[in-house]
């Protein structure tokens, strides 16, 4: 079977050495070539990767590639069927918990997609969160949209954002014809929402407002298609700097 997971970067990287991961330079347009494959050429949206992240990359891919199953990581983040054991782990280490073809191909004979264990918000929902940390308003314009021109997606929209689990990170493998299904859908709402909202004065974190709904939108899709999903676990080349984060969080919550 084909299958290609194409791993989206925007700087050199170890990258995994089987063949079925592909490094995908994302935001290619007009800067340095790395030596990867870039998101420029063809079909693309490569200039608009400051607000759209890894889209452009999954774009490119939906506008340009044919094959049997198509999967999405991060040139630091990895799906993994390996036990994480609770110790601090090398770089080495850590490619080598990395999901193998076989490993992927496997889980796909008894599901539809492969995902990264949901994110719990405990203590809120999953729109609150969004009003926490972004403009709830851009959420709201969505809603919109969805109900005027994909009104059979507004149940599972609704009940996506009043649930408090959450698919992040816009990470997945699947079949093509799916995930093509997907993508079309997906950037027919991100488009109508480019051109009807102004966002010329929002900060470098907040441009990001595409990639940031796309994964919200995800669940959506995934819900309303009650997909039989597979859940294994992401494993950080880098870890996760939680101080960072934190100051991050307190920055945007309290500094408008």
């Amino acid at each position: 079977m084909d299958i290609r997971v194409y791993v989206a970067t925007h700087k050199n990287y170890k990258m995994p050495l089987e063949k079925m991961y592909i490094p995908l330079h994302v935001g290619r347009e007009g800067k340095n070539d790395l030596g990867y494959l870039g998101d420029n050429t063809g079909d693309n949206i490569s200039i608009k990767n400051s607000n759209y992240c890894e889209l452009t990359g999954l774009y490119w891919v939906y506008k340009n590639i044919d094959c049997e199953y198509i999967g999405l990581s991060h040139y630091r983040r990895y799906f993994t069927v390996k036990p994480l054991v609770n110790r601090v782990l090398s770089k080495d280490d850590k490619f080598s918990l990395i999901i193998k073809e076989e490993e992927a191909l496997q889980l796909l004979k008894d599901a539809d997609i492969v995902l990264p264990s949901k994110r719990n918000y405990y203590i809120e929902t999953v729109e609150s969160h969004y009003k926490n940390a972004h403009h709830i308003e851009d959420l709201n314009k969505v809603r919109e949209i969805i109900k005027e021109y994909h009104s059979e997606y507004t149940e599972s929209f609704n009940e996506v954002m009043g649930g408090k689990k959450l698919y992040l990170y816009n990470m997945f493998i699947m079949k093509k014809k799916d995930f093509d299904e997907y993508c079309k859908w997906l950037f027919d709402i991100l488009f109508k929402l480019e051109s009807q909202i102004d966002i010329s004065n929002y900060d470098n974190y907040q441009s990001r407002i595409f990639g940031f709904l796309s994964e919200r939108l995800f669940n959506v899709w995934i819900k309303k298609h009650n997909l039989k999903i597979k859940e294994i676990p992401v494993i950080n080349m880098e870890g996760i700097n939680w101080w960072n984060k934190g100051i991050n969080f307190l920055k945007r919550k309290f500094i408008k």
